[in-house]
């Protein structure tokens, strides 16, 4: 018996052992590693329990493209139909943007996006999507731009980008938000001073008492309060009234709000047919291209283009458009590409094109060109810029020089510059031709040459205007 007390002891305290470690500083964070581990493995097979249901996401498998671009790949799903998130095991390799628009994703559930752990950038914008669970973007600890707008959302929580530590761009606008209570814990995060470029020009739905305010502008204290329709004494007869705030000057149109920003292949702004009449405001600096054709944009005005330092390329075309100021295309110096083709424009004003050192595409046809002395700027200055590729620069008036090239009817007016015919006319105040070179003129020229010099008239001198 007392050879197997110590040996039972021994057993017992081997037993406690583990229990006892795990009391040590430190091994809670084991513990929540093990957690979140098993969290994770629960959204695996979630998700691996839909794609069994229902194929690969639910879908057929997508015909999308699979690009290298600057080392990184990309996954393009535009435009594809569908209904939900590609598997990550349908491509050849592990993307870091993937690009999701304008398909008929209505929601995302918990587990989306496993699988998609190395992505960067993530675009949904202009789908159909009204529920973002929880743990639906699960994994995405290196996503820094997510491009939600356009969308149906009209609540989201906190608790959906908590998973994305590096968020840095989130586009939240036009979609109907619903700014009641469970918006509360979105709107404090994105009104956090260094999270600036989160939910920008986003703005509320509803209720009417908050329509149109933005969602940075918000008191989040606000939200929770029991709106109610009587005064406190619970007299229903009263009226409660909201302090109205004074409306803002109404600006111009903001480009965030009206055009579509796409992030692949470069950052633009896709602003076609949508009734422009003016070069709307707020274009971002970082916008690589922008997209202003077929609009009804009659006319240029300077600073139109001043924040778009980036901008490289520009489609003006067809907006009937019949005058450009000069200053108004200024700090473009990065511009590669201009499409002015297609618009009423008779000439272009001196001053216009001096910004534009990079320009190497100029698109000039369907304009109206009027090849007169106004026309002479734009020949001038694309005579000293050789490597601008330019076309469709003809003569449309006046009707002698129809259908001819600019750079021809400038050869022409050079060939043709008046030469001085006026050394043998006569004196037009002298209407009667025939005294000249008669007898009587012939003295008189005589008369005048023999005189003093000191009584002579002074000579007359004639001032011919040269073109």
């Amino acid at each position: 018996m007392r050879l197997i007390s110590p040996l039972l002891l021994t057993f017992v305290a081997l037993l406690l052992l583990p229990s006892v470690e795990l009391k040590k500083p430190g091994r809670g964070r084991g513990i929540k590693h093990a957690r979140q581990k098993l969290t994770r493995d629960r959204l695996g097979r979630k998700a691996l329990r839909r794609q069994s249901r229902s194929g690969p996401s639910g879908d057929a498998t997508p015909s999308c493209s699979e690009i290298m671009l600057s080392r990184e790949a990309y996954v393009d799903c535009q435009d594809q139909r569908l209904t939900s998130v590609p598997s990550s095991s349908t491509w050849s390799r592990v993307p870091k943007h993937l690009l999701l628009a304008r398909n008929k994703i209505k929601s995302l559930h918990e587990g989306s996006f496993l699988g998609y752990e190395s992505l960067s950038s993530l675009d949904l914008q202009q789908n159909q999507i009204s529920q973002v669970e929880e743990g639906a973007f699960q994994g995405l600890i290196h996503l820094e731009t997510l491009l939600l707008q356009h969308n149906q959302l009209r609540t989201l929580s906190e608790e959906a980008l908590i998973p994305m530590p590096n968020l840095r761009y989130l586009r939240l606008y036009d979609n109907p938000w619903k700014c009641l209570c469970p918006m509360e814990s979105l709107i404090r995060t994105i009104q956090v001073p260094s999270n600036r470029n989160l939910g920008n020009h986003a703005k509320c739905a509803e209720p009417a008492s908050l329509q149109n305010r933005k969602l940075k502008q918000i008191d989040p204290e606000l939200l929770c309060e029991e709106l109610d329709p009587t005064d406190p004494t619970g007299d229903p007869n009263v009226n409660v009234t909201y302090p109205i705030e004074p409306s803002h000057i109404r600006g111009k149109s903001d480009a965030t709000l009206l055009c579509h920003t796409y992030i692949f292949p470069l950052r633009w702004m896709d602003c076609r047919n949508r009734g422009l009449t003016e070069v709307p405001s707020g274009i971002p600096e970082d916008v690589v291209k922008v997209d202003l054709s077929y609009n009804s944009i009659k006319h240029l005005k300077p600073r139109d283009f001043h924040a778009a330092r980036s901008l490289r390329i520009l489609n003006l075309s067809n907006n009937n458009m019949e005058r450009i100021d000069t200053g108004s295309l200024s700090g473009l110096l990065h511009l590669h590409d201009l499409d002015l083709s297609f618009n009423g424009l008779r000439f272009v004003q001196y001053g216009v094109l001096e910004d534009l050192y990079f320009l190497s595409k100029l698109k000039l046809e369907g304009n109206p060109w009027m090849c007169d002395y106004n026309i002479h700027y734009m020949v001038y200055w694309l005579h000293l810029h050789p490597g601008v590729r330019h076309s469709g620069l003809l003569c449309q008036a006046p009707l002698e020089y129809v259908g001819v090239r600019v750079k021809d009817y400038m050869h022409a007016y050079n060939r043709e510059c008046p030469k001085d015919k006026q050394h043998n006319r006569p004196d037009p105040n002298q209407n009667n031709d025939e005294l000249w070179d008669t007898p009587m003129e012939l003295q008189g020229e005589i008369e005048e040459e023999m005189e003093p010099s000191h009584l002579r008239a002074p000579q007359k001198y004639q001032v011919f205007k040269l073109a």
